[in-house]
């Protein structure tokens, strides 16, 4: 497929609508990547779930573990599997800019229209934005297809606005997944809403953010296939219902699925959230599998508190 710079935008505009969901990465008991449980779970969470499109190899999908041979395989599986039924964007972040740019290249020549990079980590700086806009800007020149920002505080900083609505100008940077606090999304929206597609992470929020802001993109995080099932798709009810302007409908099927959210918060280990996210996707009968090192899995009595509160949040899940 011929990409072109310029249409960017509009193709952004497009393709990121509805909810996106962040893949996890299954890892078999060697550490060895599983890919026919990659792909199933694909299969379930467009099929089953609706979900319209995948944010692939980021944080959440454990890129850092993974050689620059193995995301790049990973890309594939999920361009190929998504194929017409579900979006994708994949992560190209990395502290090596010649890395991003390699997997960039490759994404665009395996026919992905979007990617995302996260603002890198800047050792010994006090100030970023000039350092930010050289960075974006020499990406962007490599590739025709999409850029999403990513900015998060594990960067040891947060984007500004003000940059951020700069960084718009640039004609293929498309998106960002925002994950900062609520006024400095609102700000963003307001500088460049009309260049940027804008979200943030917190499913909390997305509701809100449809009535308040107008979005319609849910960009992203591993709770769309967390907290819904092929019985019980909860989210993609409530962000329907609000779209189409049925709002207090909206708020109550929100508010029901309180009880698994709370569930999966209080059973969650301060240093454990990817092992707890994926043992919770054992339980929900995609393939969870196991976290690559240093990352930890769950012990049996953790597993234990997990299961309990799995069983009683009221999740409705077809065995």
């Amino acid at each position: 497929m011929k990409w072109d710079r310029a249409v960017a935008k509009q193709f952004a505009r497009q393709t990121l609508t509805g909810i996106w969901a962040a893949a996890l990465t299954p890892f078999k008991a060697d550490g060895s990547f599983d890919e026919p449980g990659f792909r199933a779970n694909i299969h379930h969470w467009i099929g089953d779930l609706g979900i319209n499109g995948l944010f692939i190899g980021g944080k959440q999908g454990e890129f850092f573990s993974m050689s620059v041979a193995e995301r790049k395989r990973l890309f594939e599986i999920a361009v190929a599997e998504c194929g017409s039924a579900a979006g994708t964007i994949l992560s190209c972040s990395d502290q090596n800019m010649d890395t991003v740019i390699e997997l960039a290249r490759h994404a665009q020549s395996i026919g992905s229209g979007l990617i995302v990079v996260h603002a890198p980590v800047l050792h010994f700086q006090t100030a970023q934005d000039q350092t930010l806009l050289n960075y974006y800007q020499r990406i962007a020149k490599e590739i025709d297809i999409g850029i999403a920002l990513w900015s998060h505080p594990d960067s040891g900083y947060l984007m500004s606005p003000e940059l951020c609505a700069e960084l718009a100008q640039i004609p293929n940077v498309v998106a960002i997944k925002y994950s900062v606090p609520r006024e400095m999304y609102v700000k963003l929206q307001e500088l460049a809403g009309d260049q940027l597609i804008i979200s943030t992470a917190s499913e909390d929020e997305w509701l809100d953010n449809i009535i308040d802001l107008g979005w319609r993109c849910y960009l992203c995080s591993n709770t769309p296939f967390l907290i819904q099932t092929k019985l019980d798709r909860r989210m993609h009810d409530y962000t329907a219902l609000a779209i189409a302007g049925r709002i207090e409908e909206a708020r109550r099927v929100r508010d029901s699925l309180t009880p698994v959210r709370e569930a999966i918060r209080r059973t969650k280990p301060r240093e454990k959230p990817h092992g707890h996210a994926k043992y919770w996707q054992d339980l929900l009968g995609q393939d969870g599998a196991f976290v690559r090192p240093p990352l930890l899995d769950l012990t049996q009595a953790e597993k234990s508190e997990v299961r309990a509160a799995f069983a009683g949040c009221g999740l409705a899940v077809n065995r």
